[in-house]
């Protein structure tokens, strides 16, 4: 008896537009009709740390425009080969909070999970940029080592998904995580921190809805946007989808100099992600991790921009200034 042949099966549209992503700055600039030579390019910081930017994002940016607040985040530049001091590989103590294979504690009660080391774009200001993904991810050995270090410790209630982007896993791999968490009485939370929504938001497929509708604890996933102008009606209707399958949304951003470093930006970027369903968290300063320099902004800036944000803004929708020190058990307000 004959069979008729095996049909391979496709991959979900996200992997493929992924696949898709462009790689080479000056592809990219070419897409918007920019002039290489025109802008401070720079092979080695490419090299270093390569360019990834799914074309959906890139549709976002603006044509002809050097200084596009998006173009900015992604764009590998002479500037981030400068040596500058205070800047280094690990800008926020990640080594140093090491508990296990993939896990960092840092504050009470919670549990990181550095999930793996892809993302669906690489920001230059990335505090990860240097991180040994190799060798320090929760995923190696089925995420045993991961899952046993959080059991013997009753008094981790909350576990939060990291990276690189968690939802580049496959949703396959994310449920075998979760199945394997589901065995642990004392887990209270869920948290995924995550850009895909965003930048491909086809991430968010009826298979990633169906895992978040069945997980057996609340759902936050914690956004990564910037600027207002990364929103557009594709990333509206993912996040409407996550909201409807139990996910409350927040959104942490990073204060950068050139992309957001003024009232109107910060306050359009609050206002945008709210009529999105996504409510402000943290404004981050800059984690002074080496290569992302020439994203700083002063701390009086930044301070005074946040007043100036409050008092225009309704208070709910003003995220909290803050910045991440090595060793502090919180976030430190500024």
């Amino acid at each position: 008896m004959q069979h008729a042949p095996l049909q391979a099966v496709p991959a979900p549209r996200w992997q493929q537009l992924w696949r898709e992503a462009v790689r080479d700055p000056r592809e990219l600039l070419d897409l918007l009709g920019l002039d290489p030579a025109a802008l401070t390019l720079s092979d080695e910081a490419a090299a270093q740390f390569p360019l990834r930017v799914p074309r959906g994002f890139i549709a976002r940016m603006r044509r002809g425009d050097p200084d596009d607040p998006l173009l900015r985040q992604v764009l590998p530049l002479d500037a981030e080969m400068a040596p500058m001091p205070g800047f280094g590989l690990d800008a926020v103590g990640d080594t140093a909070a090491k508990a296990g294979n993939g896990v960092i504690r840092k504050y009470q009660g919670r549990a990181l999970l550095v999930a793996t080391g892809s993302c669906a774009v690489n920001c230059r200001y990335c505090f990860r940029r240097h991180f040994p993904y190799a060798e320090e991810t929760a995923a190696a050995g089925g995420w045993r080592e991961a899952i046993e270090l959080i059991r013997a410790d009753d008094s981790i209630d909350e576990v939060i998904l990291s990276g690189g982007d968690p939802w580049s896993l496959a949703t396959a791999k994310l449920a075998e995580l979760t199945d394997a968490l589901a065995t642990v009485p004392h887990l209270r939370r869920l948290r995924v921190h995550t850009r895909l929504p965003v930048v491909l938001p086809e991430r968010v497929d009826t298979a990633l809805l169906e895992w978040v509708a069945r997980l057996p604890w609340p759902l936050t996933v914690v956004l990564h946007v910037n600027h207002a102008n990364e929103f557009d009606a594709s990333v509206d209707a993912a996040l409407a989808r996550l909201r409807q399958a139990g996910a409350n949304l927040l959104n942490q951003a990073v204060l950068l100099r050139g992309v957001n470093d003024n009232v109107d930006a910060l306050a359009d970027l609050c206002e945008r992600g709210y009529r999105a369903g996504v409510l402000p968290y943290y404004l981050h300063q800059l984690d002074r991790v080496q290569g992302a320099a020439h994203f700083e902004v002063p701390d009086e800036q930044a301070r005074a921009l946040h007043s100036a944000l409050a008092a225009r803004l309704s208070g709910y929708l003003v995220p909290r200034l803050v910045r991440e020190v090595a060793g502090d058990t919180g976030k430190r307000p500024l």
